[in-house]
């Protein structure tokens, strides 16, 4: 009984330890190092792909956030604030899903840019994306390295680009040369509510 005492501080300790500011402080830092962007996938939309016909311009003709997304989507930007992220350049994929999960983390306008967007329909773009991708990333660490960059796409896109298969919330914290090129990643998986 006296172990018990002894080491129920300890663990209790070493909790906050990880939930201490300063610990928080690392992707505040990564974030604004211009070394590192976070790569999100978006919140959790019901369903799988889109539906035949689809139309990026009418968000009624694609897959989209259910309550659940939307209240995920809110939960990750209060963590982000939390982290110490109180606003960043936030960039969207043009699926619905991805500009409303954008909009709701509450960083900043969400600028739409079709580096993010998916390719799920067409896998031979894969390679194309990836490089676009790249590119966007380059060119806005180079213009805004002390800036936030949170990039809400695709589990295709941050597959393709980081090797690394996520679930709707995730978010990668990658860092990159100066071309933008992947170097390594550290996954943040979406917090729960």
């Amino acid at each position: 009984m006296k172990l018990i005492r002894i080491i129920t501080p300890l663990v209790v300790g070493a909790l906050i330890g990880l939930l201490s500011p300063s610990a928080n402080a690392s992707l505040t830092s990564d974030l604004t190092d211009g070394q590192h962007v976070l790569l999100m996938r978006h919140a959790d939309a019901p369903g799988y792909g889109d539906p035949k016909g689809y139309q990026l311009d009418k968000c009624s003709t694609q897959r989209n956030l259910g309550e659940l997304g939307k209240r995920q989507s809110v939960l990750i930007g209060e963590w982000l604030s939390g982290q110490g992220i109180t606003s960043a350049k936030v960039m969207s994929s043009p699926w619905c899903r991805c500009l409303d999960t954008a909009k709701l983390l509450n960083k900043g306008t969400a600028t739409i840019s079709p580096a993010l967007g998916s390719f799920f329909d067409d896998m031979s773009l894969e390679k194309q994306q990836t490089q676009d991708l790249e590119k966007l990333i380059q060119s806005q660490l180079n213009s805004n390295p002390k800036v936030p960059l949170i990039l809400v796409t695709h589990h295709v896109n941050i597959q393709a680009y980081t090797g690394k298969v996520v679930d709707v919330g995730d978010m990668v914290l990658v860092k990159v040369d100066k071309n933008g090129k992947y170097l390594s990643h550290q996954l943040y998986p979406s917090p729960k509510s």
